[in-house]
């Protein structure tokens, strides 16, 4: 796996320092391998140790899952919509969780799908993607099916702020076919959509090739993931669908390249592992967490 370096450490300073999105990303999954925890606060399932389904509990769940992420993988991903269900104090514990990945060394990126038009899609690039937004993340996911105008804004401010933007190209719900899979003159709407991401993902590529504009597609797709790949040599990829929703490390690193190229995300197999809804305090929690994520890093690392 020419240029994968799998090693501890907490803080490397190439993906705390300035370097553009892709940058900084790639070290991180370098030093600690492909995986991406996702901080997604179900409903009933925050252990009342924590707080149980409050906003002061999502912050505190947030935060314990960041202290058992940092070290043994450079990826997370707050599902931004589980936190807003509770109002500005949900927003309040997810500015908090997003900010203690910053602290810790994280890379972060939100998981909103956002999709809209002129200023509205500038309002939403200012809320995550900005110098100073108040949601301090990396990277945002995007919903591109209202057209190129919906995705230029972002792009511009991902530019200046050394920011990434992460584009829903082929997902892993079962509805995605629906339309993403529908023919468009010879080939897959999601490929045409990927086709014209070109200009975007060559403005966004950073000193190690790899482009800034992320593209979301399943690992329960290995095979349109290859394709999509074909067409986008140089995009970073952010691959649901592992674990809890049954594709193996495999299927879920099917389209990287030499090793590296994008993060598998895992969410309820890695924050919500058996175990956890009986534990009786933090602590042993943590050891539940910590031993699913280490696995799951292991996983994914052997199928490289």
């Amino acid at each position: 796996m020419p240029g994968v370096i799998f090693k501890s450490s907490k803080s490397p300073a190439a993906w705390k320092s300035n370097l553009m999105f892709a940058d900084r990303f790639l070290a991180a999954t370098r030093v600690h391998g492909p995986l991406c925890v996702g901080i997604d606060p179900h409903p009933g399932r925050i252990p009342e140790l924590f707080g149980g389904d409050t906003p002061d509990g999502l912050e505190r769940w947030g935060i314990a899952v960041i202290e058992a992420a940092a070290g043994r993988t450079g990826v997370v991903k707050p599902q931004v919509a589980l936190f807003e269900r509770h109002g500005w104090q949900g927003m309040k514990a997810l500015a908090r969780v997003c900010g203690a990945a910053k602290d810790a060394g994280l890379i972060v990126l939100a998981d909103a799908k956002r999709g809209d038009i002129g200023s509205t899609a500038e309002g939403y690039a200012a809320a995550y993607l900005a110098a100073d937004a108040p949601f301090a993340c990396d990277a945002l996911t995007i919903n591109p099916y209202m057209g190129l105008d919906t995705i230029e804004p972002h792009v511009r401010v991902a530019e200046a702020s050394g920011k990434g933007v992460i584009v829903l190209a082929r997902t892993s719900n079962p509805g995605s076919s629906d339309y993403q899979a529908r023919d468009l003159e010879g080939a897959p709407l999601f490929a045409r959509v990927v086709e014209s991401l070109a200009p975007m993902i060559t403005r966004l590529q950073g000193k190690s090739g790899w482009s800034g504009l992320m593209l979301v597609t399943g690992a329960t797709g290995p095979d349109e993931a290859k394709t999509l790949r074909a067409l986008a040599p140089k995009a970073l990829f952010l691959v649901p669908g592992y674990g809890a929703q049954g594709a193996g490390a495999s299927d879920a690193v099917a389209s990287f390249v030499n090793g590296e190229g994008g993060c598998v995300n895992a969410s309820r197999s890695v924050t919500f592992p058996a175990g956890t809804e009986s534990a009786s305090s933090v602590r042993e929690w943590s050891a539940f967490v910590t031993a699913a994520i280490d696995a799951a890093q292991a996983d994914l690392k052997s199928a490289l």
